[in-house]
């Protein structure tokens, strides 16, 4: 039985980002409630927020190409794109604020403005891209996208990409210099730092949440572990912010709404540059188009990343397959994962997506010198000798019913929500942290709507997230406004 001195009003279960700004955001907004983050590893951040387990990218739809696809009618459909610019502009807002309270350090402890780069080649990409260019630079909020098909021009870009390509090849770029790359794992670290010094909010790292139930009053009981002895703690909310790991425990929650979800686990690794004179011939994120059959995640891009305030460079990531659920989880997660409501949605998964699996087999089976030789699609005097193979993160993407086809495979996340709003799992991956103030903010709005809806509440979400309710797309002098305040802060000025 749980000690009923041991009782809390939000639970926590997940010591990453999402976890990390939750955390923050209640203790701005709700200053009353008492939480309680339970992170299954010694230290918060090792999984998908560590560094190198995830993009980096600041996902402000700048240069991932999957984020505009063409639509039915044939044109380059931008909406997606509005939608993940407002929301990490919710986040940038959210940072911004912390920084002037003294919650967050100078900036560049976890953020630092890189060039956000699209790069194709062939006369079908280029026309693709030139489209997609004229529609979103049409919008204020992609106004400063800049396009070039000069050589010269993007030499200047992108050295390392021009250096050497053929001359008989057309090529396009296009760039926006207020691109950010972001060290979710440092961001995470000082946003619990932050937190530290309230007496309402409880870290416990080391510590395993094993199962959910409900208790007779409508709260639920965490079960956890830690390595000196086992026990539970009541709590009136639960957020599963566990990444891979959030699945197995919505499952065990029981509530209706988790029903029929399934996941699909994709791991990644990275080509990590190990010659720093390129470091300083590289400064920009050059994303370009996914291989057919590849998920989002597999994006290739060669990446300017700050590791611990250093500089350095990457390619990829290379796409595998495990059965785990989380980087430091167990092969046995995913037939763990399987129940009668899921079956047939997973197995209709499996048959439609005979092109996904036969590429991570493909992903998984590649040499080294098959991943270089990927690699000279974006740097051509790209040398074995300066590269080295690194493992990435952990992904596992969402299966969900589907009353056509019995199951489908979703690339993106996905906010779980039970009934009566006291319990919630964030499923999926990208754009995952980038837009993780938004979809925090609408989960305590949707799992607090009577305190979301109170004048103080309201007023405190105001001067955190200026924005927060209006719509940045449709208010031109709203976006100047807040893109000044925030470049002013977070050092993203030209």
């Amino acid at each position: 039985m749980a000690d009923p001195e041991h009782a809390v009003d939000v639970a926590v279960v997940g010591g990453g980002i999402m976890g990390a700004m939750l955390s923050s955001l209640i203790g701005e907004l709700m200053p009353d409630r008492s939480v309680e983050v339970f992170e299954r590893l010694p230290e918060v951040a090792s999984e998908s927020s560590q560094v190198m387990n995830n993009a980096g990218t600041g996902h402000a739809a700048n240069c991932e190409l999957n984020y505009t696809p063409r639509g039915p009618d044939g044109t380059v459909d931008i909406a997606k794109a509005l939608r993940i610019n407002e929301s990490f502009e919710i986040s940038l807002q959210f940072w911004s604020a912390l920084v002037e309270r003294g919650r967050l350090p100078e900036p560049r402890a976890f953020l630092n403005r890189v060039p956000h780069v699209a790069f194709v080649w062939g006369e079908d990409n280029v026309r693709f891209l030139r489209e997609r260019f004229e529609r979103m630079s049409a919008h204020p909020m992609f106004q400063d996208m800049e396009w070039a098909r000069d050589r010269r021009e993007m030499t200047e870009w992108m050295p390392l990409v021009m250096e050497r390509r053929r001359e008989d090849v057309p090529v396009a770029a296009t760039r926006v210099r207020r691109g950010t790359d972001v060290d979710f794992g440092a961001l995470t670290r000082v946003l619990f730092q932050g937190l530290a010094g309230r007496s309402l909010v409880t870290l416990r790292t080391s510590y395993e949440v094993t199962g959910l139930k409900r208790a007779p009053d409508g709260r639920w009981r965490v079960r956890w572990r830690s390595p000196a002895t086992r026990g539970e703690t009541l709590a009136r909310f639960v957020f599963l912010g566990a990444g891979g790991g959030a699945l197995p425990l919505l499952q065990s929650s029981g509530i209706e709404e988790a029903r029929g979800y399934g996941g699909f686990p994709v791991s990644g690794q990275w080509l990590v540059c190990r010659n720093a004179s390129l470091f300083e011939r590289h400064h920009a994120k050059v994303y370009g188009k996914a291989a057919i059959g590849a998920p989002p995640m597999s994006v290739p891009h060669l990446d300017t990343r700050f590791r611990a305030g250093t500089r350095g460079l990457l390619f990829g990531p290379f796409a595998g397959f495990s059965t785990r659920f989380l980087k430091n989880g167990s092969l046995w997660d995913l037939p763990g994962s399987v129940r009668p409501d899921n079956l047939w949605p997973m197995l209709a998964v499996a048959r439609d997506n005979w092109p996904l699996v036969r590429y991570l087999v493909g992903e998984v089976m590649q040499s080294m010198e098959d991943r270089v030789r990927a690699l000279r699609n974006y740097y051509p005097e790209a040398r074995p000798e300066d590269w080295v193979l690194e493992v990435a993160g952990q992904r596992v993407q969402i299966i969900k019913k589907d009353p056509k086809r019995g199951g489908r495979l979703e690339f993106g996340t996905e906010l779980v929500v039970a009934k009566d709003g006291s319990l919630a799992a964030l499923l999926g991956a990208s754009p995952g942290a980038s837009t993780g103030a938004h979809t925090m903010l609408d989960m305590l709005h949707r799992c607090f709507p009577e305190r979301a809806a109170s004048p103080a509440f309201q007023e405190a979400l105001r001067s955190l997230v200026p924005s927060y309710g209006q719509s940045l797309a449709k208010d031109p002098k709203l976006l100047a406004t807040v893109r000044d305040r925030v470049n002013g802060i977070l050092g993203l000025r030209d």
